[in-house]
């Protein structure tokens, strides 16, 4: 994980984290659902990924909203994507932030970057990626993107940015 970006995650929220990122395919359900946050797959609009807000009526507490429609991989990287910003952008999500299939959002692009970082070393965790590729032959190729790709429950594109394939 980026050290920049884990540094600016609450203490407790980081050890949750850390607890589900030693194992894969990354349980981002399970991971959403114990830093306090619901998750519902819903049908949303065309080009909408994924959202996050409080939880009418529930102070405090956060409900990420997925595409139901999207592949589960995209659906994963999604619901990883938007508990970054619940990690990282708590005090900005006021009312709520929308993403689009491209997460952009009313946020900066800067702050969806990070989000982005931030997801892809929640389901791809660094350390398990590299003893997967080694596993595999240690050199990246399309070939082990996609099987790594399967292994962690991605997409092939995200496995072959994540390994340089």
């Amino acid at each position: 994980m980026s050290d920049a970006l884990w540094s600016r995650i609450d203490e407790y929220e980081a050890s949750i984290v850390r607890r589900y990122i030693n194992s894969y395919p990354v349980k981002v359900g399970e991971l959403a659902k114990e830093l306090g946050i619901e998750v519902f797959r819903s049908p949303l609009p065309p080009r909408i990924s994924g959202l996050i807000q409080p939880k009418p009526g529930a102070p405090g507490v956060y409900e990420i909203k997925v595409n139901k429609f999207e592949s589960e991989e995209r659906q994963r990287f999604t619901l990883a994507h938007e508990i970054a910003h619940f990690l990282l952008h708590k005090a900005e999500i006021k009312s709520g932030v929308v993403d689009s299939i491209m997460y952009r959002s009313a946020l900066t692009s800067k702050k969806e970057a990070e989000a982005n970082r931030l997801a892809a070393d929640i389901v791809m965790p660094e350390r398990a990626v590299q003893k997967e590729l080694q596993i595999a032959g240690g050199e990246p190729s399309e070939d082990i993107a996609n099987r790594l790709a399967a292994i962690f429950k991605v997409s092939s594109p995200a496995m072959k940015i994540r390994i340089g394939a």
